[in-house]
């Protein structure tokens, strides 16, 4: 099987339909990932042997959560982790990729020009910055879960979801005042990978 149809194969398994173009951008994705994420810290330098299962297809599990929205936005991007993979899988999702750390979204608006991602943006700055709303939030290593829901609901739309990637160890969690939790999804076809809990407001 070639690399290409292994990542589709993979992605079918979480539920994702990707193209060949949408394949070819994920694996160039993965390699700006190993040659420039990983020098700035933005993901581990030990990641860099396994960067499909702990990095693409962790982020591909949100993207069936995602879909059917006009715009979300990726709290804390750092990597574009998930937001850039998601804006790889759901092109007509308008995608802000948040990153305060100057030379990480330096790197996001590299990612953004190379892979040709016209529906993401980078926005430098803190989330509380960001003027607008959004249907979605992703929250992927960005704040413990009472703090990333404070700074979510800042920015969404009533109705609007914040999609947390917790760890792979959190128990059940306790809604954050003023929250209520849709759903916890769990992937069994990742081992490594914690539950995806989808917050709205109460």
């Amino acid at each position: 099987m070639s690399d290409d149809d292994a990542l589709r194969a993979q992605a079918g398994d979480l539920g994702v339909l990707l193209y060949p173009s949408q394949i070819s951008r994920l694996r160039r994705f993965e390699e700006l990932l190993v040659d420039r994420a990983a020098a700035l810290g933005a993901i581990s330098r030990s990641d860099s042997a396994r960067v499909r299962e702990r990095h693409t297809m962790d982020s591909l599990r949100a993207v069936p959560v995602v879909e059917g929205a006009d715009e979300a936005a990726d709290l804390g991007s750092g990597a574009g982790l998930p937001g850039v993979v998601v804006a790889i899988a759901l092109p007509t999702v308008r995608i802000l990729l948040i990153e305060r750390r100057p030379k990480r979204a330096a790197f996001l608006e590299l990612a953004v020009e190379e892979l040709g991602l016209s529906n993401a943006a980078v926005f430098a700055g803190q989330v509380e910055d960001v003027t607008g709303e959004v249907d979605v939030a992703l929250a992927r290593a960005f704040a413990p879960l009472e703090e990333a829901w404070v700074r979510a609901r800042g920015i969404l739309r009533p109705g609007g979801r914040l999609v947390y990637f917790a760890g792979a160890e959190t128990a059940t969690p306790e809604p954050p005042a003023g929250s209520v939790i849709q759903s916890i999804l769990r992937t069994p076809v990742l081992e490594s990978a914690g539950a995806l809990v989808i917050m709205t407001r109460q």
